[in-house]
């Protein structure tokens, strides 16, 4: 029986993959021990439980960003953080930390470090954060979901992928999914989102373009997030919601996507082979441009930036698009080939490497 400790949390670009690979864990071996590690605060504190795992929880120690106090603070704060975890590890007896990036993922990689336990990460973005790039340097395997990934080491896994998107049999959905949302299943679908609070952006063009676009013949589902300022132009082959509790059949539906560049959604339509125009995130790193840059290298989607996305480019470069149904195959097959639908199993074997002869940098230290 082998004990697992998974860290990473805070957000779900973290926690799905996390889950992911929690659950293949505990499939290939119902007696194996895995623990998550994450904050009281963090959407794990939710979804890890209500998912059947046991959570262990540690204070949120952020990187201090500005000299202040809590700038002054926080080297003891995180010495007692990387502290706690190493008494976690001893007491529940882990042998692997597999992270994910996050709060808790640094103090989680150097307990384990000391402990000499073996670590396994995972980075999803094409742009890695400071937990992973800090743990990467003493890992045993180190995972990325996007080529070019900037982490010593690194081999391209894929994205660990929900079991009902791993799985989804899309064409045999897709008369469920038609009726769920009021849809023509003949008739192709564009699907439309900016993720679950929405984007602005894309909200406000789809909308503004709606005319436009389903004079090509096609239809559109458009998912306007939690914040959304539009209104539903009530228009016949439009169906506007605000969320889709069945994500997996709206993305039974679609056969091309506009959407926002995250690392998660990015993957699912690249595994899926949907084509995508991505309009990545304007603030930030630029970490979702770098998300999307693969899939748009292959063939398989189009990169526009958030101040181009108008109405006026709809026109001119995504209903020629729509109307060449030859072309949008074209690009669908490029997308399902630079895309991994088996990215946990390929995690999972990561791990199990790490678990089975990992160099641990360095003595333990006390």
């Amino acid at each position: 029986m082998t004990t697992y400790l998974l860290a990473g949390g805070g957000t779900a670009g973290h926690v799905n993959p996390l889950l992911a690979v929690a659950d293949r864990l505990r499939e290939r071996d119902p007696r194996a021990e895995v623990f998550v590690l994450g904050t009281a605060e963090g959407l794990e504190s939710r979804l890890v439980p209500a998912r059947g795992y046991a959570l262990l929880t540690i204070p949120k120690v952020p990187f201090p960003r500005r000299p202040n106090r809590q700038a002054v603070a926080f080297p003891g704060r995180f010495r007692r953080s990387v502290d706690q975890v190493r008494g976690l590890i001893r007491e529940h007896g882990v042998q692997v930390v597999v992270g994910f990036g996050g709060y808790v993922s640094t103090p989680a990689y150097l307990a384990a470090r000391r402990a000499r336990v073996p670590v396994a990460i995972h980075e999803a973005n094409a742009r890695p954060g400071l937990a992973n790039r800090l743990g990467a340097r003493f890992a045993a395997a180190t995972g990325v979901a996007f080529e070019g990934t900037p982490l010593p080491r690194a081999e391209v896994v894929g994205m660990p992928l929900r079991r009902e998107i791993e799985q989804l049999d899309r064409a045999a959905s897709r008369a469920e999914a038609a009726t769920v949302f009021g849809l023509d299943p003949d008739r192709p679908v564009l699907l439309a989102t900016g993720g679950s609070l929405g984007a602005r952006r894309i909200n406000a063009t789809v909308v503004g373009a709606a005319e436009r676009l389903l004079a090509t013949g096609w239809q559109i589902l458009h998912l306007t997030g939690a914040k959304s300022e539009v209104v539903d132009p009530g228009l016949a082959g439009y169906r506007m919601v605000e969320y889709a509790d069945r994500m997996d059949l709206a993305l039974s539906l679609a056969d091309a996507a506009v959407s926002r560049a995250g690392a998660g959604t990015v993957s699912e339509l690249a595994a899926l082979g949907i084509p995508a125009v991505y309009i990545p995130y304007p603030v930030g790193n630029g970490e979702q441009r770098f998300n999307a840059a693969p899939v748009v290298a292959a063939g398989g989607g189009l990169l526009v930036a958030d101040r181009d996305f108008t109405p006026e480019w709809v026109a001119s470069a995504l209903v020629p698009l729509l109307e060449d149904r030859a072309a949008v195959d074209a690009m669908a097959r490029a997308a399902a080939a630079a895309g991994f639908r088996d990215g946990t199993d390929r995690m999972v074997r990561l791990v199990d490497r790490a678990l089975g002869g990992a160099d641990l940098a360095g003595p333990d230290r006390a």
